[in-house]
């Protein structure tokens, strides 16, 4: 009777796994445990607490030339991703090379950023590869494989609560704010790669150059000296990311082709001084 409860058991868990994947953007598997609105109000948790210990930059020139660009890339997404309300904060932290999506419509820009992104083009590629994560919906498949035990599920719940305590920055790392809480949790590789491809799509279709974003990754690599910045030591290295750029760069063009005929072609004034 025992042995054919377990065989029962174990069937269970293979439909509730087999029915919990789903397809990426780009085809690959992924396990997803959680709903949109669970997402939803961890990256809302997450963002509270970002805007909670991190000063936001106060210059309205800058903060116009960010939403700028945001608002260019986000108007151009495609489907439920295009209809979000995203929410735009640009933190002043000139010595923090990154930037972040959450899930729930939440982008956070580090003033660091600006000094090595030159241009709109290159600010483009950071964001709509930010946003990539999040309509890829990594930030899910990375709490799915984290948080199967009853014990992660509870502990998710309490953080979605308010009360997760000293688990609570595990969980902000999962969804992508890894390095700006003190914990490293990078992205694996075939989701940077991922990203990478529909990130670069998005700043095309919202017509900016997607030439410019191995400009962007050159100067990253380049900004941190001999150490790389903290955006970089995450991700990929230049030369793969920068490979995998270039093999998606025809039908990129064309999307940027398809953006200026269609007149969408940016205007966002970079402030003198950054």
């Amino acid at each position: 009777m025992k042995h054919r409860l377990l065989i029962v058991s174990a069937f269970l868990i293979c439909l509730f796994l087999v029915a919990a994947c789903a397809t990426s953007p780009t085809g690959r598997n992924q396990l997803q445990l959680f709903s949109s609105g669970e997402l939803a109000r961890m990256g809302q948790v997450s963002y509270r607490k970002m805007a909670q210990e991190i000063p936001e930059e106060k210059n309205q020139a800058v903060n116009r030339y960010v939403n700028c660009v945001v608002d260019a890339v986000t108007a151009s997404l495609p489907g439920s991703a295009g209809r979000t309300e995203w929410k735009v904060t640009v933190f002043d932290k000139d010595d923090e090379v990154n930037a972040f999506a959450l899930p729930g419509g939440y982008i956070g820009i580090y003033t660091g950023l600006l000094k090595v992104a030159e241009n709109q083009d290159q600010l483009a590629a950071v964001v709509g590869h930010e946003i990539a994560h999040v309509t890829a919906k990594h930030p899910n498949a990375r709490l799915s494989t984290q948080y199967t035990t009853q014990a992660g599920l509870q502990l998710i719940n309490a953080f979605i609560g308010g009360q997760a305590g000293g688990g609570s920055k595990e969980i902000m790392a999962l969804l992508g704010v890894g390095s700006q809480v003190g914990i490293l949790l990078p992205f694996s590789r075939s989701q940077e790669s991922e990203a990478d491809i529909l990130g670069l799509d998005y700043m095309a279709r919202a017509g900016f150059d997607p030439r410019e974003s191995i400009d962007l990754w050159q100067n990253m690599a380049r900004s941190g000296g001999g150490k790389p910045p903290e955006f970089l030591s995450t991700h990929p290295s230049e030369h793969s990311r920068i490979q995998t750029l270039q093999n998606r760069m025809p039908e990129a063009m064309e999307l940027y082709r398809q953006s200026r005929q269609q007149n969408r072609i940016p205007q966002c004034r970079r402030p003198a001084g950054l």
